[in-house]
């Protein structure tokens, strides 16, 4: 694969790299985030990693993610090259309000904003971890354990565990070589899938409950009170959208969750060539074609009948 040449200039030139991925971080952007991290302190460069919010308990196993800060100020960050990845809005990170020495972005997703001097967006690749993966071996950089350990991680959760129609030849060849090179699929596959807390699933159980069908498309849905009466939170519902979609007959898969009494956050799954990020566009959203998000204000009928009447109207289902 070809890495363009003004990044790999960029990474050998500069120092004083500051990391950033989105909020509500998934273990693609966490994977690849660690994963460049490692890379460049092997080399002798100044790095620091960022996200908003804290991690979720089920990636506490990735290696280097104590290091992630959570909280910068201005006079942390002046002087700093920032390096997006697994995002490419400065919005979703937090940091809109800072300032940076040269900005530059390394993603995946299909729906594209306008930031970055050095872009490297490539949506038809499955994860943003191998994009990591190749601009290291451009750069001649060793992968050890921890690196492996982190971009293996990337790649199994974009890739649904190798289960998604985005799994090629070249994704099963870069995870072998992972392997090769430190990372267990057992011990992550563990951490990722088999470390639930019971409040966890208890929680699945009550968003299954609410599940609607309507004709081929499936909704569930979690509120505030469902995470109190669980004693969950938020980050508890990563790969929860997921689930309806496992049934044959459906093509897009829904889950509303509710951040205020106004406001849902809308994770959107599909199958095929059905490509919901058109849709999460239509909402200041976005994402990849089967996996998308994005934020409508409603309550949740209306928010519903809206997404229903989106996805009929804008795609062939």
């Amino acid at each position: 694969m070809r890495v363009p040449s003004d990044l790999l200039s960029f990474i050998k030139q500069e120092d004083n790299f500051l990391i950033a991925t989105h909020i509500n971080p998934d273990g693609d952007a966490l994977g690849s985030a660690l994963a460049l991290m490692f890379a460049l302190e092997s080399t002798g460069k100044k790095v620091m990693v960022f996200d908003r919010d804290k991690v979720p308990d089920f990636y506490r196993f990735l290696p280097g993610q104590e290091r992630i800060i959570h909280l910068l100020n201005k006079s942390e960050v002046n002087s700093k090259n920032i390096i997006l990845v697994d995002c490419n809005n400065l919005e979703r990170t937090g940091l809109d309000n800072f300032i940076f020495r040269k900005t530059c972005v390394i993603d995946h997703h299909e729906t594209e904003k306008n930031f970055g001097e050095i872009k490297w967006i490539a949506p038809e690749i499955a994860a943003t971890g191998i994009l990591i993966y190749h601009l290291l071996k451009h750069l001649e950089i060793k992968i050890t354990p921890e690196i492996a350990t982190n971009l293996y991680t990337a790649i199994v959760i974009d890739t649904g565990a190798f289960r998604y129609a985005n799994t090629n030849a070249d994704v099963l060849r870069i995870s072998a070589q992972l392997v090769d090179a430190g990372a267990n699929p057992a011990y992550i596959s563990s951490n990722l899938y088999e470390m639930w807390s019971d409040g966890r699933f208890r929680l699945l159980i009550k968003v299954l409950n609410t599940l609607e069908i309507r004709d081929k498309i499936a909704l569930v849905f979690v509120t505030e009170k469902m995470f109190e009466e669980t004693g969950t939170s938020h980050d508890d519902t990563e790969n929860f959208a997921n689930f309806p979609r496992m049934m044959a007959n459906i093509k897009v898969s829904i889950l509303l969750r509710q951040l205020d009494n106004e406001t849902w956050k809308i994770s959107l799954r599909s199958k095929g060539d059905v490509n919901v990020a058109k849709v999460a566009s239509l909402f200041d959203g976005g994402g990849h074609k089967n996996a998308a998000g994005c934020r409508i204000k409603g309550s949740i009928d209306d928010v519903k009948n809206k997404l229903v009447e989106t996805l009929y109207r804008t795609l062939e289902i």
